[in-house]
């Protein structure tokens, strides 16, 4: 018996979702009417979409069964997808708890936090090249080979027998991130109308941020049950079931190109130049070097230049990674922005809440990780009811509603000192897991409905990107002003207990725990007090800057142009 397909042909390409065998499908629902305040696709756009989305009517040879209802193919993917994304996104927090079994064991305590920072680099570097590919040659491969890459440098870092073998594993694990997360985003975008893509996308964003946010206790379960070997070697089966899920179920036909373009090596070379000596130089600054020393500023100096370089580039390149004509409308610039400070919000609670809680509130480690968890709450159960927003009130309003969220949350945080209790702080990321969960599925769904096909990798991408780069300049920035936060503080100490003080928030949960001198604990709880404040503060300042960057967009968010191809 033939099995039905579903072919869905977008301009050059031709997605076909193969449904199991034998399985008669539901006719084709009738088409909703789009309520006003929600923004259009481009018409050949959603055409090609309400094709994947309900063109699994049964062929003439293999007429639907009564009373048998066929299951959705594009389920798989997505549960493939997910799959997929939550390794990439629980790597990327998943070591903060095991830091101190793996310097036990490896040694190189000053290179531990590139353990980190390697990871996030990569990975919002990656981001863009595997965009630009993904619109050129299909989806598929892309998602496939940079999965493939993400689990053989899983293996490595398993395997690693020194700090600098287990770096290059995350290196490399984040180069396969990259792939992971801006194009499974893209396929959602494909598989799905715009009706209906806030679902999968909202699923994929919770799944993102809660495995996010639940890295740590998990790292701490297998650092303390196992060994922390298993937080890296657990990908491989797990990571081969998504790979086979999507390699079984998603079919993409690519079609000839005559002129495909060619990469963007030069883009690529300066986007890491700049991204990695901009990095350098916030890890370092504060720590190494004194901010405003001449390695800190010539390093920054350099970082910065070499940006400015691939700006210029990307002006000139015939196929840039980002298209800068993407990023001349406000729609573009406000989203990316946003973005940007979904990636601060979510990294920075979970870095500094968790000492906050152990060495200023005296909580375990395990009530401390629940703490902060209570943001993987509220994520997910907002991100399911942004899909009824936007339909309603359009995307704008939804992400504006979101960042209206982060702003109380933030502002209830400066409210946290030494007296709180943690049933607030747990309530402040619930309400900050409401605003993300809001703020990150309307702005990815808003952009993707504004392109075409061959446009709609770049514009996810880029909005990934913008993610992850606040991610990491979020967590070195917040970082270096905690720590350097501390050192002012710690430098007014007495004389005679400044040796017993730790050199950085990464150290002082461990002094709190030996400490018996009164004054050390007052002193290390006061300066960890202050940097968290100092933190939060920051925290409100990136909320209010993207909620002036999406006000600024228009009030309808509108295809900005559509292709002759995609007419009628």
């Amino acid at each position: 018996m033939p099995t039905p397909h579903t072919r869905v042909h977008t301009g050059l390409r031709t997605v076909v979702v193969a449904p199991p065998p034998h399985r008669p499908a539901l006719p084709p629902p009738a088409p909703r009417p789009a309520r006003p305040g929600a923004a259009a696709e481009p018409r050949g756009n959603a055409a090609a979409a309400r094709g994947v989305a309900h063109g699994m009517a049964p062929t003439p040879s293999d007429p639907p069964a009564p009373g048998v209802r066929a299951r959705d193919p594009r389920t798989a993917v997505l549960i493939g997808l997910m799959t997929a994304v939550a390794l990439a996104a629980i790597d990327s927090t998943i070591v903060a708890t095991a830091v101190p079994s793996i310097v036990g064991d490896l040694g190189s305590y000053t290179l531990y936090p590139w353990m980190f920072s390697g990871f996030l680099l990569t990975q919002a570097v990656s981001i863009p090249f595997y965009a630009r590919l993904a619109d050129t040659y299909g989806r598929k491969p892309l998602l496939l080979v940079g999965t493939a890459v993400f689990l053989a440098a899983s293996v490595l870092a398993g395997a690693a027998w020194s700090m600098e073998a287990l770096i290059a594993g995350r290196v490399l694990q984040g180069v396969g991130a990259g792939a992971i997360g801006s194009i499974s985003m893209t396929i959602a975008g494909d598989l799905y109308p715009v009706a209906e893509r806030g679902r999968a996308n909202a699923a994929l964003s919770s799944v993102w941020g809660i495995s996010a946010v639940l890295g740590p206790a998990v790292g701490g379960l297998f650092s303390d049950l196992v060994s922390w070997r298993w937080i890296f070697l657990v990908n491989i089966p797990v990571g081969l079931v998504a790979l086979w899920l999507v390699h079984r179920n998603f079919t993409e036909v690519v079609g000839e190109r005559p002129n495909r373009a060619r990469l963007d090596v030069g883009g690529a070379v300066l986007l890491l130049t700049g991204a990695t000596l901009i990095m350098l130089g916030l890890l370092e600054s504060g720590t190494r070097w004194a901010w405003g020393s001449v390695p800190s500023t010539a390093v920054l100096a350099a970082g910065a230049a070499a940006t400015a370089a691939f700006a210029w580039w990307e002006n000139r390149a015939a196929a840039p990674m980002m298209p800068p004509r993407l990023w001349t409308r406000r729609v573009f610039i406000g989203v990316n922005t946003a973005n940007a400070a979904v990636g601060v919000l979510l990294i920075a609670p979970v870095t500094m809440l968790p000492t906050f809680a152990q060495g200023v509130l005296g909580a375990g480690a395990a009530v401390a990780g629940f703490v902060v968890s209570a943001q993987s709450i509220g994520w997910p159960a907002a991100s399911s009811l942004s899909a009824h927003l936007y339909m309603r009130a359009g995307f704008r309003q939804t992400a504006l509603l979101g960042v209206l969220f982060t702003l109380t949350a933030g502002t209830m945080l400066l409210f946290v000192d030494e007296g709180t209790a943690l049933g607030y702080i747990a309530l402040c990321c619930l309400v900050q897991g409401a605003g993300l969960g809001l703020l990150s599925t309307s702005t990815v769904v808003g952009v993707q409905s504004l392109v075409p096909w061959d446009e709609r990798g770049v514009v996810t991408g880029a909005a990934m990107f913008s993610r992850s780069v606040g991610s990491a300049v979020g967590a070195a920035v917040f970082g270096a002003v905690a720590n350097s936060t501390l050192s002012t503080w710690f430098a007014g100490a007495p004389e005679r207990i400044r040796g017993a003080l730790p050199q950085g928030v990464d150290e002082a949960g461990a002094v709190l725990a030996r400490a018996d001198d009164p004054e050390v604990l007052r002193y290390v709880q006061e300066g960890l007090t202050l940097a968290t404040h100092r933190v939060f503060l920051g925290l409100l300042v990136v909320s209010a800057v993207a909620f002036v960057a999406l006000a600024a967009t228009a009030r309808r968010w509108e295809p900005h142009h559509v292709r002759p191809r995609e007419r009628g």
